[in-house]
């Protein structure tokens, strides 16, 4: 039932988003209680009956077909990220519930070489729901100095990036426009919901941040997706100051995300890129020495 429910709630979150004029209905002046499309007329624009889209919504059927998901993101304009986020959100409620908690999370050799070889170019590696599984020095330096360099293997205890962007004073200061990173580590826990969705950690993740950030439980809460990608960030780091990065995520057959932050080769931001990552390398290259 739960798995249902989400499903139910995607689909009335999204309805409530659009507008008649946003599809080509006439209103004729009519008030109405509630933002958004009526069930009804969502349901008209799919071609299935009404009665059989209540049931969706109220977490009544998990029958829905391929064909009639797609109908239905059609009608409420999805894009391709959202629109698989619809198929995954339906086969979660199609399948048995399960509780047991996944094996635990870890860094291929494979990925452990790519973190060695891109060397000065930060990287970070991510879990299913944003744990921090490894780092190289300069994602480290990049995106938590203040924590310790070993925090990723300490299992049990790792980073988690959503509960930095969200919970973490250094963290927030580091973008410039906090809401819109804030967004979209929202939208891509949303995201993995649809493909762990009986994950407990997941679940109690998602319960912590709720009780602890208005702003996580509100975005949470209006159910946009994003499935990773590529996104260009200004950052202010503490001791280099105002960068412009790019964070390229790929996604890797264990999925966890991979992240790579780059900046514009020869400018001002690649410079000061370029200062913390050797700063950052000498200081832990003499640090040893001076213990």
């Amino acid at each position: 039932m739960e798995a249902r429910r989400r499903l139910g709630e995607f689909l009335r979150t999204r309805r409530s988003h659009l507008r008649p004029e946003d599809v080509g209905l006439g209103t004729h002046g009519d008030r109405r209680r509630v933002p958004g499309l009526r069930r009804e007329e969502l349901a008209r624009l799919a071609g299935v009956s009404a009665p059989y889209y209540s049931r969706l919504e109220q977490g009544q059927a998990a029958n829905a077909s391929p064909e009639v998901l797609d109908a239905l993101a059609r009608a409420l304009r999805l894009d391709d990220t959202e629109r698989r986020h619809l198929h995954e959100l339906a086969a979660g409620a199609r399948r048995p519930v399960t509780r047991r908690r996944p094996p635990p999370e870890r860094v291929t050799p494979a990925v452990r070489q790519l973190l060695a070889a891109l060397g000065d170019v930060p990287v970070v590696v991510l879990g299913r729901y944003r744990d921090v599984l490894a780092w190289n020095t300069a994602g480290h330096a990049l995106f938590a100095g203040h924590l310790a360099p070993d925090a990723p293997e300490r299992t049990g205890q790792r980073p988690n990036l959503a509960r930095l962007v969200f919970l973490d004073p250094h963290t927030r200061e580091l973008y410039a426009d906090w809401p819109a990173k804030a967004r979209a580590v929202v939208a891509t826990l949303r995201m993995a919901s649809g493909r762990h969705p009986d994950d407990p950690g997941l679940a109690t993740l998602v319960g912590e941040l709720s009780l602890h950030s208005t702003e996580f439980a509100a975005w949470w809460a209006d159910q946009r997706v994003k499935a990773g990608g590529d996104a260009v960030y200004e950052m202010r780091h503490p001791l280099v100051g105002a960068m412009t990065v790019t964070h390229q995520a790929l996604l890797t057959e264990d999925d966890q995300h991979v992240v790579v932050a780059t900046t514009e080769p020869g400018s001002a931001s690649h410079a000061a890129m370029t200062l913390l990552t050797h700063t950052t390398a000498t200081a832990r290259r003499e640090s040893p020495a001076r213990g």
